[in-house]
């Protein structure tokens, strides 16, 4: 790894570079190899929760244990390392925002509004006071230098790429952020810790939404808004009930398993949540059938882009062809499982455009029919 890949000009050894560590092994390595560099690198980490079960826990980031192994490795690499108290905001602007997604019946993506937040805004202008001139972090995503400034790309290996939550990152922001790990597969990155001998190299990847220590996600909701578990009618479309529920946050559009509705003709699906009058809304898989969906908050990194695009509605789904007409994301055959709450990530090619929060949605006509 050399200065070039992590696009910075000049003498390196005159330049600074901040590293997001979270305690993990991708942020480590983008440690590890900005010190190869020969530039100055300091080592951030922000504290985001401290829940007692969660310190210790394996595969979550930014508690207890991780800030010991951020701290461990910048003492290996022989690096600064700083730790920010930013527990109070975090759950502000990303665990109550969760609980109160979840409450109106909407799918949240807790990590994107990280991104947007406490991570990418709050580290940026950490980073800047500290005088940096480049902030890293271990996502899996390529930062392209294009004809009009710098582009936001999807990472060479498909199975680890996250640019679908980084829609939301700014021009600006994009001018400084830098991906080291956009190139390379993940086991080149273990294999880099293990011969620099991290103590993290074997750590287990995040698998969890990591305020949530357990995986239950249903009973945080519950904890931080006690009414989340309110009881409830499964209905059909017509508003016939077929059974009931244990609260709205049990489930998300899409969802199949758990209803426990039985002598149905067809297998039934979560259609739509209807917070106001705690209804489960079911039907089958044809009435999941959506042509379009309107967006909120676009966020356009795409300059003067107009031609084909794709969109992305699901983190682990694959980008299908589409079109932008105004705040509607049109798309060229129904998609199914598109809930209000997620996120329309558009791309061009690798390139990612923008993207926005879905509003609300129109069905397909294959959803009238039969």
């Amino acid at each position: 790894m050399t200065h070039a890949e992590f696009q910075l000009s000049g003498p390196i050894a005159a330049r600074r570079i901040v590293v997001a560590m979270s305690g993990g092994v991708d942020s480590s390595v983008v440690a590890a190899l900005a010190a190869r560099t020969g530039a100055e690198v300091i080592g951030v980490t922000l504290q985001l929760y401290d829940h007692g079960e969660a310190v210790g826990r394996a595969g979550a980031c930014c508690a207890g244990r991780d800030i010991r192994d951020a701290r461990a490795v910048c003492d290996r690499l022989g690096i600064a390392h700083y730790v920010f108290d930013h527990e109070s905001r975090f759950r502000d602007s990303v665990i109550d925002d969760f609980a109160d997604e979840y409450m109106a019946g909407r799918t949240p993506i807790p990590c994107v509004k990280c991104n947007m937040g406490v991570k990418f805004t709050d580290l940026f202008a950490l980073a800047r006071e500290l005088g940096a001139d480049c902030l890293a972090t271990g996502h899996y995503v390529s930062r392209v230098e294009g004809a009009q400034g710098a582009e936001l790309h999807r990472a060479a290996d498909p199975a680890r790429d996250q640019s679908y939550f980084l829609f939301a990152t700014t021009n600006e922001q994009l001018d400084f952020l830098r991906f080291p790990l956009g190139g390379m597969p993940k086991t080149q990155v273990r294999e880099i810790a293990k011969e620099l001998g991290l103590i993290v190299a074997g750590k287990p990847d995040s698998q969890d939404i990591c305020f949530v220590p357990d995986g239950d996600y249903a009973s945080l909701v519950k904890k931080l808004r006690p009414e989340a578990g309110t009881t409830g009618d499964i209905v059909d479309e017509s508003g016939a009930k077929l059974g009931e529920h244990r609260g709205l946050i049990h489930f998300t559009v899409g969802q199949r398993r758990g209803l426990e509705i039985g002598g149905q003709a067809e297998p039934l699906y979560v259609i739509r949540l209807d917070p106001e009058r705690q209804q489960v809304v079911v039907g089958p898989r044809r009435a999941l059938a959506v042509k379009a969906a309107r967006i909120e908050g676009l966020n356009w990194i795409g300059g003067d882009h107009s031609g084909p695009l794709t969109a992305k509605v699901r983190s682990l789904a694959r980008p299908v062809p589409a079109r932008l007409e105004g705040d509607r994301v049109v798309f060229d055959t129904a998609e199914y499982g598109v809930a209000p709450g997620q996120a329309a990530v558009l791309y061009a090619g690798d390139r990612v455009l923008g993207g926005g929060w879905i509003a609300e949605t129109e069905r397909a006509e294959i959803a009238l029919a039969a």
